[in-house]
């Protein structure tokens, strides 16, 4: 695959600035979509390789009525495409804010659905390739202490499943990183294992590396745990926290 240009959705995540360091690095245009673009310039002139390679955009998820304008306003169509925008309200807290949980829905699904759809339906664009969403572990099964977030992030799943079969007689390859515990802003402050914890940078490897399979799971332990999540029995989940 040559060095086309790459679209990065919710490029203000650790996962993503990771990526767009690591796909600058191997030579792309990086088009890096956010709402924080003055923290994204921060950093892409202070971490990136060659800071010319990539242009600032303001991308909202939930901003649905606004995202076929943003498509159009884009310098290039992209041959790749990485959705990585995200956004956690812990579970007690979602359980009586609907507005947090809606916030969720729409970052991680409805969003993805939205701007997907405008980019994979615009026959101008024949050097789309790959598509690449983030998705969770939490998404796999349905667990007391984080199945609102975990529903978004499996309807997202389910969306880019579907998408991979629509666009297979096209030749564009879509994959899902479903990732465990990611060292972020997102996670700060949480208590969780450090022998799970994975670094951003790690997960990113497996964005900018996606080969043809559909779901990736990055690091050993995550994908012993990904297999028990799947294929444990509805009793032994239910013990889960």
């Amino acid at each position: 695959m040559q060095a086309g240009p790459v679209l990065i959705l919710g490029a203000n995540s650790d996962v993503a600035k990771a990526a767009i360091a690591q796909y600058a690095s191997k030579g792309h245009h990086i088009m890096a979509a956010s709402r924080n673009t003055a923290e994204l310039t921060a950093f892409v002139h202070t971490s990136v390789p060659g800071p010319g390679r990539v242009s600032i955009l303001f991308f909202d998820a939930a901003d649905f009525a606004g995202h076929a304008a943003f498509y159009r306003s884009l310098p290039e169509k992209p041959q790749i495409v990485v959705y990585a925008a995200g956004y956690l309200h812990h579970n007690e807290a979602a359980m009586l804010d609907f507005e947090g949980s809606f916030r969720m829905m729409q970052v991680h699904y409805a969003g993805a659905v939205s701007i997907l759809n405008i980019i994979v339906t615009d026959p101008e664009n024949t050097r789309l390739e790959r598509i690449v969403g983030l998705s969770s572990l939490s998404g796999v099964r349905g667990r007391k202490s984080n199945f609102i977030y975990g529903s978004t992030k499996s309807a997202f799943t389910q969306y880019l499943a579907g998408l991979r079969q629509y666009l297979f007689s096209r030749k564009v390859t879509v994959n899902v990183i479903v990732a465990g515990y990611i060292r972020s802003k997102m996670t700060a402050g949480l208590p969780l294992p450090e022998s799970l914890m994975l670094e951003p940078a790690f997960i990113a490897n497996a964005v900018v590396n996606a080969g043809k399979r559909f779901s990736i799971v990055p690091g050993f332990k995550w994908k012993l745990i990904y297999l028990v999540l799947k294929y444990s029995p509805e009793r032994l989940v239910a013990k889960l926290p």
